[in-house]
Order: structure tokens, then sequence, then C-alpha cells
């Protein structure tokens, strides 16, 4: 069974009928910048007001909560409720001539009445590679094959520049590069009107170049690809599991904790130990990431966690934008989630600003990958179940 992901473009036809149809609020600008807040989370950058796109939307943070988001331009502003399912329609006028027709949405998109629903299950093959990347080989807009990785701290889908000029036909649209006499250029490229990664087909995927992604990709596809699925990642059997339609009831011997999110991030509870204590921390789930645990340095500060742990080196660590990090790499004596415990797992200690924006540790694949796991995207819960990799070598020995 193949799933067609159809609906951006229905969305946005919908959209302009609702234009069309309706008496718009009305906000004014001077300038093309705007700021956002969005469930009390101010971005003064967020926004740049686009008269050529209609609708232009602005997708809110994913939350099953009704929230406020405020629309501010440099004269005027819009607040507005958003819950899952919904979307608002407004027009910026930009300096008293240009109608700026702008929408905002929920991630969680509308719930669609389709009668009785049957179990639906898609089943890929992956290789988890010697980084710990879960790979598959996908194919763009039926011609071109690449690497991904499936990368749960990631949204949608991203290419390296470099698999982009030597895999893809995504530059065929810039003959002075074809010919040799230009620099690509990655802001103007072909659009990815489809994705084949196994059975799996994903239309019109929101898609952007990078600079970098996991060791041996050509890029990433990140989680939000799956909303309101269930997506079973069976390390022992190498299995990628989509379930649709009617999901599926989790299995006996798994345990079930809850699925948070927090500005999009994939967010799960549990507890470093140390000295018969334990730290309780908010956690970002992170199969992009090689690492076993990143811990923030102003969560170890405050909870005066690294003190006194066995120091095993410093290194340098690069995120997906470039930037650099020194860490410390330590032994942290212990972790548990639901009941699930591991024990001396090289940790490291970010010794800069968080990367994810926001104070928050990190499960890296070094210690997922040793979880079975069911992630529901329908009713935001995940179920996990040690396998045979639970008792593996870590890649940063301990």
């Amino acid at each position: 069974m193949k799933y067609f992901y159809i609906l951006l473009p229905l969305l946005l036809m919908q959209a302009a009928f609702a234009f069309a149809q309706q008496k718009l609020p009305v906000i004014k600008a001077k300038s093309k910048h705007a700021a956002i807040n969005d469930g009390g989370y101010l971005d003064k950058n967020a926004w740049t007001i686009s008269p050529g796109i209609k609708p232009d939307i602005y997708t809110a943070e994913r939350t099953r909560k009704t929230k406020w988001v405020t629309f501010y331009t440099d004269i005027d502003s819009i607040r507005v409720k958003v819950k899952p399912g919904t979307r608002f329609n407004f027009m910026v006028l930009l300096n008293g001539k240009d109608s700026c027709y702008t929408q905002i949405a929920s991630a969680i998109p509308p719930e669609v009445d389709a009668g009785p629903k049957k179990a639906i299950q898609d089943t890929i093959p992956f290789t988890l590679t010697s980084y710990d990347a879960i790979s598959f080989k996908a194919v763009i807009n039926e011609t071109d094959t690449v690497t991904l990785h499936f990368d749960t701290g990631s949204w949608n889908v991203r290419l390296t520049r470099d698999a982009i000029v030597k895999k893809t036909k995504l530059l065929s649209n810039q003959p002075e590069f074809v010919a040799g006499r230009a620099e690509p250029n990655f802001n103007k490229l072909n659009k990815v009107l489809k994705l084949q990664i196994g059975n799996l087909t994903f239309i019109n995927p929101d898609f952007a170049a990078t600079e970098r992604t996991a060791h041996e990709m050509d890029g990433r596809f990140g989680w939000n690809l799956f909303e309101g699925k269930q997506v079973e990642l069976d390390y022992d059997k190498s299995l990628l599991i989509v379930h649709s339609g009617r999901l599926l009831k989790a299995p006996k011997g798994y345990v079930k904790t809850n699925l948070e999110f927090r500005h999009s991030f994939m967010i799960v509870k549990g507890a470093m130990k140390k000295g018969g204590r334990e730290y309780n921390s908010d956690f970002l789930m992170d199969t992009g990431s090689e690492q076993a645990i990143i811990l923030d340095s102003a969560w170890t500060a405050a909870a005066a966690y690294s003190d006194s742990l066995k120091l095993i080196r410093t290194i340098v660590l690069h995120n997906p934008r470039g930037d650099k990090f020194e860490t410390r790499v330590v032994v942290a004596p212990g972790f548990e989630m639901g009941g699930l415990k591991l024990n001396n797992i090289p940790a490291l200690i970010l010794g800069a600003r968080n990367p994810a924006g926001f104070p928050i540790n990190d499960l890296g694949n070094d210690v997922l990958k040793r979880f079975n796991v069911i992630m529901d995207f329908k009713k935001d819960r995940i179920y996990w179940k040690a396998n045979g990799l639970m008792n593996a070598a870590y890649r940063e020995k301990s």
C-alpha cells in the first residue's frame, strides 16, 4: 500500500478558495519583516511578508493543546487561536498597495472522516550503519537515487549540497551551472515532486538543501512525514513499519511513555542517575545523532550532575549548520526511562549553548538503537522494549 501525501496541494487549493470567498481581516505593514509569538515563544525574525505567494502559510509549532499565535508587523498585529486542524486566513497590506495573503495553520492536519478504517502496514527494510544511522535508499522524481536516514531530531526532507550536485537533476534548471560557467544556486532548485522510500511515496514534500547530515548519508527525512500514523522501528529485524488506518495496539512486553513536543522536537521524560540519586529531565529523541547521551550544559550546572564524573576525553562536534561545539565526554553512572535502565553510558556535556535553541538533554541513536520502539503520532505516545542491542558496546568506550 502506498501513501500519497497530497495534503499540501489540498491545503493550498482550499486556502485559495477560502481567500476568494471570505472578507479577510487586514493588518498593515511598511516593512517585509515580521515577528511571531507562537504559544509564548517570540521570534523577532520569524517571517518575511511575500506578496507573490498566495497563500503564504505559517505552520505553528506542533501541539495538541489550544494556544495563541500573534503575528506582528512593524506597525500592526493580529492574534489567532490555534488548535489541531485549524487554519486562519488574513491579509497583510504592505505599503498600502500590496495584498499579501497569509495563513496561520496548525501543524496537525484536520481530521478526515473516511468511514470504517482498515489496518494498513507498510514495511521497509533499513540498514543500521557503522555510525548508527537508520539508512534507506530513496528515489527522487523517479530518476535520482540517494541514501537518506530517518532522523527524529529533524523535519521534512533535506539533501546535502554535495549530493544535489553529484546525484540529482535538481540543478538542471540552471544552464550556466550545467555548462560549468557558474556556481550552483541552492535557493533556486527544481522541486522535489515525488520521493519514494521503499513502498512509501511522498508527493511534494517540503525540501531544502543542507550543509551536513549523518556520516555517509546524502540527506535525511524527519518524523513529521508520518503525522497521524504510527512508526515502528524494529532494530532486531532492521525494519521500519508504518501503521495507518486502524492503528496498532501496543504488543505485550512494551513500556508506554508519553511523547511530548517542544518547538516541534520529540521529547520524552527520563532520569540520569548518580550516587543513588535520580536527576529527572526531558530528553530530545534524536536518531540522527551517533552519540549516546548529550547533556545540556545549563542543566548539568543547575543539577550539579557532572561533578566528579570520570572524564574520557574532550572533542569538537558540528551540528547540521556547521556550528562547532566543544564538549567533554564523561561516564554517566546510569540512565532510566519508563523502568528501562542503562549503566555506565558515555555522555557528552555541551560546552556551549544548546543547538536546539533551548535547554534540553538529548538521546542519540547509540542509546535509542537498544530499544525497539513504536512512535504513535496520533495519540502522542511511545512504546519501548529492550532488544538484542541492549548490551552492545558503545561507540565511545566508557
